[in-house]
């Protein structure tokens, strides 16, 4: 009896915590609303990670030491993609992103790959992972994890498809394959 009221307290006490923590990090006041709104440009358009918002801006170095802009892209639907070296579930669905861009690279459709960088080992490990699935679409390195909390990615490998107004218009949480990226880039186009 007693283990299950200390057990319920825990409960109780873990969802309290998950309340507030979720509070500081994504703000519930309005004044939140209209800073966001402030810092996306668009009257009536709020940035945010949802459906329906503006997909937050970001920059963010290449492997070769380029750098890439979210924004250069409006105009094209754009996929991007959250993935890691040893996450076996980025692996298993690396071959359907590189299938992915071949079929789509020519039609107005972007994909970058964004590498959580912050949580290889090393650089290195990134470069031989590119090289090992061949992957010829862009990949950037997310280092200090920055982009990853920007759109409070909970699962890897996560997947964002935004349309060519800069929306967000549909997440996957977890590998998706081929079949699947054409259907929801094909809802969007």
């Amino acid at each position: 009896m007693i283990r299950n009221v200390i057990a319920v307290v825990m409960l109780i006490g873990l969802i309290i915590w998950g309340v507030q923590d979720y509070k500081e990090r994504h703000g519930s006041s309005a004044s939140g609303v209209r800073a966001r709104e402030a810092q996306d440009g668009e009257a009536g358009r709020i940035s945010g990670v949802r459906k329906d918002e503006i997909a937050p801006d970001f920059e963010l170095a290449t492997l070769n030491g380029g750098t890439v802009k979210l924004s250069d892209f409006r105009g094209k639907t754009v996929v991007v993609n959250f993935w890691a070296s040893w996450c076996p579930p980025c692996r298993a669905e690396m071959p359907h992103m590189q299938k992915f861009y071949e079929a789509y690279k020519n039609k107005g459709v972007v994909l970058l790959g964004i590498n959580m960088t912050h949580t290889e080992k090393s650089v290195d490990d990134v470069a031989e992972f590119v090289k090992q699935y061949g992957l010829t679409f862009p990949n950037l390195l997310d280092e200090k994890g920055a982009v990853s909390d920007q759109y409070n990615l909970v699962a890897y490998p996560t997947t964002v498809i935004i349309d060519a107004d800069g929306v967000i218009r549909d997440t996957f949480l977890g590998a998706i394959d081929y079949d699947t990226l054409k259907k929801a880039v094909s809802r969007v186009r």
